[in-house]
């Protein structure tokens, strides 16, 4: 199975490592980026570098961040073809590096080398459920990689050709869709995509589930939840699974362990979970060593050869010593089709980036660390007429996963009254586990947001596993709806008032 970590990237020292990354960093920036990528080879001319002045990570600094506003930008504006690498052709074809390929291999074997480098065939793009979605292309180069980064994941999980592989992430241009089918496709295992929720809902999906014994159970933590709860309820068994692979969705300890415990009631003792990392500017994803729900996470072992990690300061932007908490920021090294420099994820790892060796497996690969969080789930709640207080809802999406009786859940956040000028309100929705009583749930959950937060729930209101699913919009969206915020009033137009015109970029314009 040609899936294992890169040899001489897993056994060597942190600085061989960099020195490596440094290299293709130089390579990149020279070869790649500055000569055919439109937005930064602007963007780098503005500010007066020359590629010569990147010659390390360390000279990553002297670059400006990429935001998500910048994408969203790009995208309104119909500019999101510039931060593709597209070589003009005739310039590529005078390249002294074409033409000594050609005198080698041939025009024809050339031709096709360039074709697979630098053509994009494949579109992903983020979920845009805030924005306008931005798409990002991948050439058959990418593609490959997105492979061994998929191969990586299922080497983790300890997958051979022989498992069986149940997708249930939806179809969509979707990153973790496209990764879990390029990753069985790396180890030679058998695949089944069934689309998650929205194409067959909870009762196809648990129908294949049951059908076609998968050993190895793929998609976000909330469906996969909601998919073995419905097989319990039914009565069905699943005796095969060994693994199950979440993405999509943070997948704290406490939703692992129940995960674990649904999987034992339903036939498949001693499952191991692992949680894997990713987003759609990345082109590809990163996972922990698999390990069973009762021992601590290993850290998401990253690809260092395609790709470097920052953590930096979020208010400041200034960069993080080694196992100190900070936004991760991505710059690739070795990609094709969309890029992005120094893009800052919003994304917080609580345990920051390390090169020790990883406890389980015992490789060197840079790891990152502890929990990671969303710096955009931190939202300010009007809770009084005086002021607002801002609250970290990655707190109490945790404390609510680590309650044990609670089965699935939702907070709405809400005005008092249905009254846009009164104060917020937070109304949680719980769906119990079988056996375990609402007072004493209750009591643990009011203390824990208390204690976290300073605050407790204006209203706890309780469901069945049916309205639960209905309610997360189970078969509905594309990710299952945990926090909803019901606070926004929408503003009437005025008749004479017109909206100023949106741009939208169509699909052909960023093919051609």
């Amino acid at each position: 199975m040609n899936c294992s970590h890169h040899p001489l990237w897993g056994k060597r020292s942190a600085d061989e490592a960099r020195a490596l990354q440094n290299k293709a960093f130089r390579s990149f920036i020279r070869d790649q980026v500055f000569p055919h990528c439109v937005h930064y080879r602007r963007k780098l001319t503005s500010l007066g570098i020359h590629p010569s002045d990147l010659n390390s990570l360390e000279d990553l600094a002297k670059l400006p961040f990429t935001s998500k506003a910048d994408l969203a930008n790009a995208v309104t504006e119909g500019r999101i073809r510039d931060f593709l690498i597209l070589p003009d052709s005739e310039k590529l074809r005078r390249r002294p590096s074409t033409l000594l390929r050609a005198l080698f291999t041939g025009i024809e074997r050339t031709r096709n080398a360039l074709d697979e480098e630098y053509r994009p065939i494949l579109l992903t793009s983020t979920t845009g459920r805030s924005a306008e979605p931005v798409p990002f292309l991948y050439t058959r180069k990418d593609i490959n990689h997105l492979g061994v980064m998929g191969g990586r994941i299922m080497q983790a999980g300890n997958c051979t050709r022989e498992d069986r592989v149940l997708n249930v992430f939806p179809y969509a241009p979707h990153l973790a869709y496209w990764l879990t089918y390029h990753a069985a496709d790396q180890a030679g295992a058998f695949h089944l995509g069934t689309g998650g929720g929205k194409t067959m809902g909870t009762d196809g999906n648990l129908r294949l589930l049951v059908k076609s014994k998968p050993t190895v159970l793929v998609g976000m933590p909330t469906f996969v939840y909601h998919l073995l709860r419905r097989a319990l309820e039914v009565g069905e068994k699943v005796e095969d699974l060994k693994v199950i692979a979440l993405g999509g969705e943070k997948a704290p300890p406490g939703l692992r362990r129940k995960l674990a415990g649904l999987a034992e009631e339903l036939g498949s003792p001693g499952i191991r979970i692992l949680s894997t990392y990713g987003f759609t500017e990345a082109k590809g994803a990163w996972t922990e060593c698999a390990v069973s729900p009762d021992e601590p996470s290993t850290g998401y072992h990253l690809s260092p050869e395609f790709g470097m990690i920052e953590i930096v300061d979020p208010q400041t932007g200034d960069p993080m010593p080694p196992e100190t908490p900070g936004e991760i920021v991505y710059t690739p090294l070795d990609a094709r089709g969309s890029i992005v420099l120094r893009y800052r994820t919003g994304d917080i790892s609580e345990g920051g980036l390390t090169w020790s060796p990883c406890p389980a497996c015992g490789r060197t690969l840079p790891r990152l660390l502890g929990r990671i969080s969303r710096v955009s789930e931190q939202r300010r709640m009007k809770l009084d007429k005086i002021k607002g207080s801002l609250v970290d809802f990655n707190e109490l999406e945790v404390i609510l996963d680590d309650v044990d009786g609670v089965g699935s859940w939702q907070i709405e956040l809400a005005k008092a009254n249905n009254d846009p000028m009164e104060v917020d309100e937070l109304r949680l929705h719980l769906s119990l586990e079988p056996s375990h009583l609402k007072e004493e749930v209750e009591d643990v959950i009011r203390r824990r947001f208390r204690e976290v937060a300073e605050i407790t729930p204006n209203e706890i209101a309780y469901h069945s596993a049916e309205e639960m699913r209905r309610l997360h919009g189970v078969g509905k969206n594309l990710k299952e709806e945990k926090i909803v915020d019901h606070r926004s009033i929408p503003q009437a137009v005025a008749p004479s008032s017109k909206p100023s015109p949106r741009k939208r970029i169509k699909r052909k314009e960023i093919l051609k």
